[in-house]
């Protein structure tokens, strides 16, 4: 069946129905508030069921697993408009690059090695196994199928199943683990924005009192002119644009190069930003209107992101892929109990779940997992990763387009060894130069004692 302009209106309308009955979930079911389980986190996995993978009950679209990609930078869009780039961000910014590229890169540097050392003697894997973790869970499905296809087209033809199946693996794992997590961080008083008493409002996600709701933003324009929501969605619609056009300029003059849309989503946006500031009109976008249409984009995003999730068992590998992941979550694990409270210091809950949520998933799912410990994204958190993700790029770029040449050039082993030191010395360097806050802490204490 061919895809229409009422395609999309159909799986709109359906995720849309979904997400009102999440609310409607949250706000009636005792398990959903104990949760804190956000509607669209429940609109997704309920989509995925009734689904056309599971049930088939309903009929979405073959292509609801790529709004997320436009939804995604709408919101890093958005971001750049919204965001406070004052000291404390730019110094919170610097630990979550060091934090972030650490644990990328010591992920794929780590599991390409136990491909090759571990995988292959013992199981008689390919090479490239190990690869397939990273791929799917710090990569997501958007590297999956960029790695996956470059290695099917050199033969590998299991390739882009066990990336996408890794990648499935590690979003369920990240919500349900991200879900402990949160649950525990709340409860035992780490969460930095949220109360230790759950109020009603927070359990049921409903604000009964009218007079108790807070606006979601104030108008710029008057609607004679045009209407302030439409303004703010056009300006970063036309940001989105605008990223999509320079990435496609870029492609054509580099085809081997691909930069995530959601990456020059934010370039193009701080650029529009500056721009404005440069004509005076720095307040020419409301910043809360502008977060909130990132929030609405946000809870789509998520919605979709699950109800397109595409199971796929590899029987030949069950065995191999069952031990690889539990040492994906056993790694993710330790980055986040170790390395979240010695990079982020009092505050790391929030910091730990988003990554927690990247390190399996995607920043999709960190996002949605942020939410749950810091529903109005006060920790800053966001805006943190938004400004590392500047310096952070080219080693995410660069992996994807290295990865399958290492294979085909049959250099896997050098460049787990060359992944594995670089994200090893840029964590270790920070905290023996006594740049982090569990560092300067020990030597505090050190001092006092």
């Amino acid at each position: 069946m061919d895809y229409t302009p009422y395609s999309l209106l159909i799986d709109v309308g359906w995720i849309s129905l979904l997400m009102v009955v999440g609310n409607l979930l949250r706000r009636k079911v005792t398990l959903f508030q104990r949760l804190l389980l956000p509607a669209s986190i429940t609109a997704g996995l309920l989509g995925l069921v009734f689904g056309p993978q599971v049930l088939g009950w309903i009929n979405f679209s073959d292509q609801i697993g790529t709004y997320t990609g436009i939804l995604i930078a709408f919101v890093f869009a958005s971001m750049a408009y919204a965001m406070d780039l004052t000291p404390s961000v730019r110094t919170g910014a610097r630990q979550m690059w060091s934090y972030s590229t650490g644990m990328f890169m010591g992920q794929w540097g780590l599991f390409i090695l136990l491909g090759v050392f571990l995988f292959k003697p013992l199981f008689g894997t390919e090479s490239w196994f190990g690869m397939m973790l990273p791929v799917g869970f710090v990569g997501g499905f958007g590297t999956a199928a960029a790695v996956g296809h470059s290695l099917e087209e050199a033969g590998a033809v299991a390739a882009s199943s066990l990336g996408f199946t890794a990648a499935t693996v590690g979003t369920l794992a990240a919500i349900v683990g991200g879900l402990i997590f949160a649950n525990w961080g709340i409860r035992t008083g780490r969460a930095s924005t949220m109360p230790g008493e759950l109020p009603w409002d927070l359990r049921s996600g409903y604000i009964d009192n009218v007079k108790e709701r807070p606006s979601i933003g104030k108008a710029t324009t008057n609607p004679s002119s045009i209407e302030p929501l439409a303004l703010h969605l056009g300006f970063v619609m036309l940001t989105v644009l605008v990223a999509y056009l320079v990435n496609g300029f870029i492609t054509g003059i580099l085809p081997n190069v691909s930069i995530p849309l959601f990456a020059m989503s934010f370039v193009i946006g701080l650029l529009g930003r500056a721009l404005l500031s440069g004509l005076g009109r720095k307040d020419f976008l409301d910043k809360n209107t502008v977060n909130s249409m990132s929030g609405a984009a946000t809870d789509y995003l998520i919605a979709f992101g699950v109800a397109s999730i595409v199971p796929a068992a590899i029987a030949d590998y069950w065995v191999p892929l069952l031990v690889l992941f539990v040492l994906g979550v056993v790694y993710c694990t330790f980055i986040f109990f170790v390395l979240s409270p010695e990079f982020f210091g009092e505050k790391w809950l929030e910091r730990g779940i988003f990554s927690w949520g990247w390190a399996t998933a995607a920043v999709a799912t960190g996002i949605a997992l942020l939410k749950i410990v810091d529903p109005k994204l006060k920790s800053g958190t966001l805006n943190e990763y938004g400004v590392a993700y500047v310096g952070f790029a080219p080693f995410e770029i660069g992996m994807t387009i290295l990865a399958p040449i290492a294979v085909l050039a049959g250099l896997t082993a050098g460049l787990g060894w060359a992944s594995l030191i670089v994200g090893v010395a840029v964590i270790l360097v920070p905290i023996f130069t006594k740049k982090t806050p569990g560092a300067e802490k020990r030597a505090a204490a050190k001092v006092g004692g």
